[in-house]
């Protein structure tokens, strides 16, 4: 039945007149009391078929929470380059400080006992370069939380872990170096020549590893400076041993 003559049948009896019929002042108050009373009833059908269309569907939590692990999973796997450190950037820092280290020890003694001013030369590069650079290695391990090496002397560079055994065989020991100090003149500038190529073909050795498996940028980029300076370097030094040879 229509909400309209659903509402007229409702109107009582003695609102009729005595033949049967609906005054005209009447029949338009019915009007207008039944338009009144129909608007809220259809307005609330056409708002419950307006709902059931158009809510939109919920997800379930399975999905919800499927699609959140899956964009976790994602994200961790596509982890970018360079981002955090990893192992290799602490062996790198950890094996260059002691080795950074001996190379200024072996440039102080050049400065005091060199008998050729393009090895003194050297030696003053050699200092310049991995002195801060010492000071650089030491604040990235203190960023990652790690442990610096201490850097007092031969004696406690040796045996130290620096990446690989190869790394290892660049940095002299303690003889070597006491047989150094104790050299003079042109002996003293041919071992040195000839000790610090072999320590710096080390130290490139070990800058190649870190660029290559190292993940923080500001360690492979240190290791890319070393690469390129001490490359450099050691055709400096292999000319000047063909000199004082």
């Amino acid at each position: 039945m229509a909400a309209g003559a659903f509402l007229i049948s409702t109107v009582p009896a003695e609102t009729f007149n005595v033949k049967g019929s609906i005054s005209m002042r009447t029949a338009h108050n019915f009007k207008t009391l039944n338009a009144c009373l129909a608007l809220p009833v259809i307005a609330g059908l056409l708002l419950s078929g307006c709902g059931s269309d158009d809510e939109p569907t919920s997800s379930s939590p399975t999905t919800s929470t499927s699609s959140a692990a899956s964009s976790a999973g994602s994200s961790a796997g596509s982890a970018e380059p360079g981002v955090g450190f990893n192992d290799a950037d602490v062996t790198f820092a950890s094996g260059m400080i002691p080795h950074h280290a001996q190379a200024v020890e072996m440039a102080d003694l050049a400065l005091t006992k060199a008998s050729s001013a393009k090895v003194k030369d050297l030696a003053e590069k050699v200092k310049a370069a991995q002195a801060p650079e010492i000071q650089t290695l030491s604040g990235l391990l203190s960023s990652w939380n790690q442990p610096a090496p201490s850097t007092e002397g031969s004696d406690s560079m040796e045996g130290m872990d620096h990446g690989d055994a190869g790394h290892a065989d660049s940095m002299m020991t303690s003889e070597q170096m006491d047989d150094l100090e104790a050299a003079s003149g042109a002996d003293f500038d041919r071992m040195w020549v000839d000790m610090m190529i072999k320590h710096h073909e080390g130290a490139v050795a070990m800058g190649k590893t870190e660029v290559a498996d190292g993940t923080d940028a500001q360690a492979t980029q240190l290791a890319q400076t070393v690469i390129d300076a001490q490359t450099t370097e050691i055709a400096e030094l292999k000319s000047l041993a063909t000199e004082l040879a």
